[in-house]
């Protein structure tokens, strides 16, 4: 069994040449595997509200979601750092509320870290939760809680003032004590430009090789969601796909009979089978 990632052990991975892995999960069977595989950290993601909760977006999944999902995560893995997301709305009312919530996402989700997202205006509000002892996880570049001020799902920092402002966020969380940085849809050379910039490591998810790591959603990665594909998903396998036809095989053998057969089915004595006839005979 691997030793527990710690949040210090990921801060120490800056510059690492082997790069630092991380993939969602949400529930037991996703989380052992993850786990198993030696994936460096797990986010347990709002990302959830679409890709398991059939939600339209990631805005709509509440507290008590998040924590349901985190405290089942939080339960199998034994070898991966656990980052609990933030939903919407549950640190953007007030710092007290944010670190009321971020409390709960450690002490009853025993989650490792929290991750939530917004740059430089976000600070205040990491800054409190750091100072309660939590470890928090920045998020910048395309933030889906708030894709629809940001015009959509759009790749962000695609001009110079654009960048410069992604640079100054990444700074500003790193001042305040995040401890990682999470760069979403962000042109590789201004991903670069903000992995030189900052101490911390960062961890891209369509945002080119050069971060200190990479994020997936694992139901993107393995062909799980049908909806859309993102444009920085490379998909590993096509596990829906073969899960369909799973299913379609199913239905074809029990409508014509062909399954279950004599090896899926359970016996009885024959004396017994006789016995009984006996017994419903009288």
């Amino acid at each position: 069994m691997q030793k527990k990632v710690t949040v210090p052990e990921i801060r120490a991975r800056k510059k690492d040449p082997k790069a630092i892995t991380m993939l969602t999960a949400y529930d037991y069977p996703w989380a052992l595997l993850v786990d198993q595989a030696g994936i460096d950290m797990i986010l347990v993601g709002d990302s959830l509200g679409m890709v398991v909760l059939g939600y339209p977006d990631t805005v709509s999944v509440t507290m008590d979601e998040m924590m349901h999902h985190i405290k089942i995560v939080t339960r199998v893995v034994k070898h991966s750092l656990v980052v609990g997301d933030m939903p919407f709305g549950s640190y953007n009312v007030s710092v007290e509320k944010a670190v009321e919530n971020a409390n709960r996402i450690m002490k009853e989700g025993r989650a490792d870290a929290v991750k939530l997202e917004g740059g430089k205006v976000m600070a205040p509000v990491v800054e409190a939760i750091v100072n309660a002892g939590i470890p928090v996880q920045g998020h910048i570049g395309l933030t889906p809680q708030t894709a629809s001020a940001l015009g959509g799902f759009k790749v962000q920092g695609k001009n110079a003032a654009a960048a410069r402002q992604l640079i100054e966020d990444a700074k500003a969380l790193e001042a305040v004590g995040c401890f990682s940085l999470v760069l979403e849809a962000i042109p590789a050379p201004i991903a670069e430009m903000i992995t030189e910039a900052v101490s911390i490591p960062t961890i891209g998810i369509g945002a080119g090789v050069k971060c200190d790591g990479q994020v997936l959603v694992t139901h993107d990665m393995v062909g799980l969601f049908d909806k859309f594909v993102p444009k920085f998903v490379k998909q590993f396998a096509a596990i829906g796909s073969a899960i369909s036809d799973a299913i379609a095989q199913y239905k074809d053998e029990v409508e014509n009979r062909r399954f279950p057969e004599a090896k899926h089915s359970f016996t009885m004595k024959a004396e017994e089978i006789e016995k009984l006839i006996q017994i419903l005979d009288k």
